[in-house]
């Protein structure tokens, strides 16, 4: 079941699952030393999928930033990836940035590996790649389909 709450609407045990998924990608898995927890989590709608055993099988943040809309922190267990979810997971945030934002542009600093994902979902490329937090990006930009 997708989710999409607050940070205080989150409980515990589920924030516990959704930082140790984060962690478990972006700091061992893609060996990035940074920060994870920062205050845009205080900001943003955490949208998430549970399977039927609890778990968080997929995560997301989206929130305003400088004027715009955007989402990060974008994951999926190494066990689905492949199956489908991270599509869903951009469908979900794509309505809960239409239902909160509907004025806003939403724009994204994307890992450059996952460019073309993004542009089949209805994203366009903005710019060069950068360094961002010790991994390439590239800014994209939603084009409303």
């Amino acid at each position: 079941m997708w989710h999409s709450k607050k940070l205080t609407e989150i409980s515990s045990l589920d924030f516990y699952k959704i930082e140790k998924l984060r962690i478990d990608t972006f700091v061992v898995e893609q060996k990035r030393i940074f920060h994870d927890l920062d205050d845009n989590d205080l900001s943003a709608y955490h949208v998430y999928y549970k399977n039927e055993e609890d778990e968080v099988l997929a995560y997301a943040r989206i929130f305003e930033h400088d004027g715009h809309v955007t989402f990060g922190r974008v994951v999926t267990t190494s066990a689905s990836r492949g199956l489908g979810l991270g599509k869903e997971l951009t469908q979900e945030l794509i309505k809960v940035y239409k239902s909160k934002w509907p004025d806003k542009e939403l724009i994204i600093e994307a890992q450059s590996y996952v460019k073309e994902f993004y542009q089949k979902n209805g994203f366009q490329t903005s710019g060069e790649i950068f360094i961002l937090e010790g991994t390439e990006h590239i800014m994209m930009k939603y084009m409303e389909e």
